[in-house]
This record gives C-alpha cells, structure tokens and sequence, in this order.
C-alpha cells in the first residue's frame, strides 16, 4: 500500500494536473477525515454508485463539480500549500454540492447554486477556522451554515424550488413521532444507511464502498464508523425514534462521524477515550433528533450539524483525556471533518 502511494506522490509531484486530481480525491476522503487519495476514489465510488441506482447522477456531478470549484477557489485565495494539499478546503464544497442536487429540483440555477455554494463553503472554512481554534477546526460547519442558508433562501426565490425538502409546519404543535418494533434485518439496514447517509446517499453497497475507504487508510477509523452505525441505531430503537427514520440512516450519520472524531483522529485510543466516545455517539442521537423537531418549522435538513455541535462540546474539555492524537488536524490550520 505505501509503494503504490509513494508512487502516487511521485506522480502528483511531477504533474499541476495530477496534484490538482489527488487534491479533490484527498478533499473526498476528508469529508470522513481520511488523508488518502485511494480512499478518495472509493468514496467518489460510492457516491457514484448510490447516486445511480437513486436515480439522480446529477447528484453525482454536483459533488464532482463542487469540490473542483472550492479547490479552485481556495488556490485563488492562497491558502496554505499543506492544508491545500491535504485536501481540507474541498470536503465541505463536496457536501454542498451533493446537498443542493439532492434537495433542490433539477435546472439551469441549480448548477449556479452548486458553484456559488462551493466557493462560498471555502470562505466560510477560512473564517469559521480563525474561529473555533480551541475546538479542533471548522469541521464540517462550513458545510451546514452554506446549505442552511442557500436552501432557505429558495422559498424567496422563483427560480429555485425544493425536491426533496422537509416538510415544515410553523402553527401546527409538535407531535411525538410513533416508532414500532424493528426486525434484525431493519436494523442491519439501518446500520449500513447510516454510513451511506454521511454523503446523503441510502445504499447498503456505497456504505460497504465507504468502510472499504476508510480500511485503506485506518482500520481503526472503519471500525469506529462501524461501532457508531451499531450504537446509532440501537440508541434511536431503545429511544422509540420513528422507525423510517431508523431503517433509513437518518438517525445515525452524524454519530457515525462523531465516532470516528473522537475516537481515531482527536484522541489517543485508550479505554477511556472509546467510552468518551459512545457518550458522544450517544448524545449525538438525542442532539439529531432534537435538531430535527427544532427545524422542522424552516422546512430545512439538520444535515451534519448534531455532528458539528456535539464534537465541538465534547472536544473542549479535551485536555483532561490522555492528550490529543498525533494524527489530528493542527487547531491552528484548518481541520478535516466530515
């Protein structure tokens, strides 16, 4: 593995077109924080994959489409070569992009959407890093404040419309969802669609394409996924969550990247930091469901912000474990998410 990535670099090296293409395949696998060209082309893989047998390759083309442009914004600014290189200003444009072609109906302004989403999501990362130093980076913040606000502001506009948006209802009270008994073969489902749901896809084949990702860079990162997809799933069972919701995924991909957070890329493994680590998977449930129920009256996705808020809250008193990892992110560069 590390010939063939040496020889990866070696090429990168000798070639503008060639560094460009390994920084949009690592600013991929960043969005799961994995620094790896070759789990970059197993994640655009699964998205490729879950974007088709969904129906929609636009979906596909957006994400492509947005992290070129946010690397090519982000070389227009002058960003640190480091940072660049690793891809860490590209994750969050991918996000937005595949965002935007999922909840918005297909037309010319979409694509105008996409490339403005994706420039201004490395605008954000830049600003919100200078931020939340003391926090671990912007993490995928950039991402979710971007979409917020471009999805919100098409119900003041004509030429943009929702597909696929939630429903939202300002007056009506709020009622409490009504789950049912799952199967084991609902719960497996689930487990596998949290994972896909980290790049908004519902396939048990992408997921497999994503842990597959993950296994080339860290075992322990797949594990991690894989671990909080379980305790996702259980926690929102044991708590009653709408079972759609469960067997969809939706309850479990912001645990699933609080998981991998905490537990292989801020932290030193140790016992203490894996049960650090399920406290957070955990609260980042609760954190998903009650971001769901507080957006509902904007008609607008939590996307990954339980994972943005919980890791953050759970990332400050980080002094008091073992001491950081020496694989995280410099807090004084910008960090990879997801």
């Amino acid at each position: 593995m590390n010939s063939i990535l040496d020889k990866w670099e070696s090429l990168s090296a000798s070639s503008g077109i060639m560094r460009f293409l390994d920084i949009n395949l690592r600013s991929i696998g960043q969005v799961m924080f994995q620094n790896n060209p070759l789990t970059g082309i197993l994640f655009l893989a699964a998205i490729a994959w879950g974007s088709y047998v969904a129906g929609v390759p636009r979906v596909a083309i957006a994400g492509v489409l947005a992290v070129v442009v946010a690397n090519l914004t982000a070389q227009w600014l002058r960003v640190d070569t480091e940072s660049l290189h690793s891809g860490l200003y590209g994750f969050n444009g991918i996000l937005v992009g595949l965002a935007l072609a999922t909840f918005l109906a297909p037309g010319p302004l979409l694509w105008v959407y996409v490339i403005l989403g994706a420039a201004v999501s490395v605008v954000v990362m830049l600003g919100t890093t200078n931020v939340v130093k003391p926090w671990g980076g912007a993490l995928t913040f950039p991402f979710v404040l971007t979409t917020w606000l471009l999805l919100l502001a098409t119900y003041g506009f004509s030429g943009l419309a929702g597909a696929a948006l939630p429903i939202g209802n300002v007056v009506t009270a709020f009622q409490p969802y009504q789950g049912s008994p799952l199967q084991v073969i609902d719960l497996a489902q689930g487990m596998f669609l949290s994972i896909s749901q980290v790049f908004l896809k519902a396939s048990s084949i992408a997921a497999l394409l994503l842990l597959a990702g993950l296994a080339v860079n860290s075992l322990a990162a797949a594990a991690f996924a894989l671990g909080g997809a379980i305790l996702a799933v259980l926690t929102a069972h044991l708590f009653g969550a709408e079972s759609e919701l469960i067997t969809g995924g939706l309850l479990g991909f912001s645990p699933v990247l609080t998981a991998i957070a905490l537990g292989t890329v801020f932290y030193q493994p140790s016992w203490r930091v894996v049960a650090y680590t399920i406290l957070a998977t955990v609260f980042t449930v609760v954190v998903q469901s009650a971001l769901n129920v507080a957006l509902t009256p904007f008609a607008i996705p939590a996307l990954t912000a339980p994972f943005v808020l919980v890791t953050w809250l759970f990332l400050l008193p980080r002094q008091r474990l073992e001491g950081v990892s020496e694989g995280a992110p410099d807090i004084e560069k910008p960090a990879a998410v997801a």
